[in-house]
């Protein structure tokens, strides 16, 4: 080989890291998560919680590391000559070129080909809508009866019972005796939740069974009882196996526990828990009772004082006090309007007295009497006078002048007679009477009066009142 050849300007040269990790990340992408079986060997558990072991067969092994995260999944206990499946990834522990496998799930031989088989029942009936949540049924809030769909001899029912007697002993509880394990178990199971759904005897199901390995449990996996759960009348409870079991029959069921004795614990609910509730609620009752009894008492002494005021008795009583004053009110007022009425009575009777026609007829005639009496004395003193002054001059005048003052007294008297004919003071003393009514009225005619109406007459000295007793109208021609 030349010189040239050895020392090649663009040849590219590779660290051991460099090869190491290429290495590793060809494998990884190459083959990536692989099924693997295998015999267990040389297992090392370092305080790190790592697993550490050799898998082989009867021609070749490969070292392998399952780290912590993956361990706490494991529902076995690994030993050395154990064969087990894995599924794991091809990788390279760069710091020594070791080729090994990274382990992420490990199960016994013989269990892969269940859990594909688990693992295809589940997509399947998922797909049919079996596990949808919007089918499954609540749960009563306090069952009247308990079905159990167990073995009778296996300690799931005990520690159901025990359960069930420490939270709600009230609650009856029925028991579906049926295998859990072996072969035709999962159609005895699937019988058993047919039976009960079809009695209608209790109002929830609990179907449980203890822990075991997966093939102990794989009644639980097959579809008839899924389908019979799914098919049932009553709310279904599953409580098999330990909280890391995972069945089919869980998916299905109504309501999953992680045990036969939490399947127990939601059946009922904790009667220590009602009791203090209902405690509660009883002093919550009472005290509330209290409160209103207090409100309504001191309602009832404000309507009492309330009635004491509006009561009919001091109503009629104040109503009483008000009337009696009301009437002292009316009493005086009718007194004194009386004594105003009285008042204005004298009144306009001193006003009717003045303007009385009789008084005024009287008046009148009374003025016309002292008309007359100085009418006749002034007629007497101017005949003395003419006749003195005629006697005087019947002395000295001629004949003819006294024949003249002769004829004139004469013409006097007779007008002086004429005078006194008409006179109504004249006409009285010759015993006439002048009659009017009783509003003053001169009456000329007996039509203008009615019999029992009062007249007044007056004479020559004086005035009469009478009362109508007849009425006889004369001769109007007369």
């Amino acid at each position: 080989m030349a010189m040239s050849e050895l020392f090649e300007p663009h040849r590219e040269v590779y660290t051991v890291s460099r090869l190491n990790r290429e290495a590793n990340l060809l494998l990884d992408e190459g083959l990536g998560r692989l099924w693997i079986e295998g015999e267990l060997s040389s297992i090392a558990r370092p305080s790190s919680g790592h697993l550490y072991f050799t898998l082989k067969d009867e021609r070749a092994q490969v070292r392998c590391a399952m780290f912590r995260q993956a361990n706490r999944r494991l529902r076995f206990q690994p030993r050395d000559g154990l064969q087990v499946v894995l599924r794991a990834r091809v990788g390279l522990y760069e710091p020594r070129g070791d080729y090994q496998l990274i382990v992420e799930q490990m199960e016994e031989s013989g269990l892969g080909a269940l859990q594909r088989e688990f693992e295809a029942l589940k997509a399947r009936l998922a797909a049919e809508g079996l596990f949808d949540e919007a089918r499954k049924r609540a749960l009563p809030a306090l069952p009247r009866r308990i079905g159990v769909v167990t073995s009778p001899t296996g300690a799931a029912i005990r520690d159901i019972l025990t359960t069930l007697r420490r939270r709600f002993p009230a609650v009856p509880v029925l028991i579906y005796p049926t295998p859990v394990q072996g072969r035709g178990a999962a159609e005895e199971i699937a019988a058993a939740l047919e039976r009960a759904s079809r009695r209608g005897e209790c109002d929830v199901l609990i179907l449980a069974r203890g822990g075991g390995s997966l093939e102990d449990l794989w009644a639980f996996n097959e579809e008839a009882v899924a389908r019979a759960i799914v098919g049932c009348s009553v709310p279904v409870i599953a409580g098999i196996g330990h909280e890391v079991d995972v069945t089919i029959a869980d998916f299905a069921a109504d309501l999953r526990a992680p045990t036969p004795t939490g399947a127990a614990e939601r059946a009922v609910p904790d009667a220590g828990e009602w009791l203090q509730r209902l405690a509660t609620l009883h002093r919550r009752l009472h005290q509330a009772a209290q409160r209103e009894t207090r409100l309504a008492t001191t309602r009832l002494q404000g309507l009492q004082h309330r009635l004491r005021r509006v009561h009919p008795t001091l109503q009629l009583a104040r109503d009483a006090q008000r009337l009696d004053g009301l009437e002292r009110r009316l009493r005086a007022a009718q007194a004194a309007g009386l004594a105003g009425l009285r008042r204005r009575l004298e009144g306009l009777s001193a006003r009717m007295a003045r303007q009385s026609p009789a008084l005024r007829l009287q008046a009148q005639g009374h003025r016309l009497g002292l008309l007359e009496r100085r009418l006749r004395a002034a007629a007497a003193q101017r005949q003395r006078l003419a006749s003195e002054r005629l006697a005087r001059a019947a002395g000295t005048l001629a004949p003819a002048i006294r024949h003249l003052l002769e004829r004139r007294t004469a013409s006097l008297a007779a007008v002086a007679r004429a005078l006194n004919a008409v006179s109504p003071l004249g006409t009285l003393q010759r015993g006439y009477a002048i009659v009017t009514d009783t509003e003053a009225r001169v009456l000329r005619d007996v039509r203008e009066v009615q019999v029992g109406e009062r007249i007044m007459a007056r004479l020559a000295n004086g005035r009469l009142e009478a009362e109508i007793r007849r009425l006889e109208p004369g001769d109007e021609s007369a």
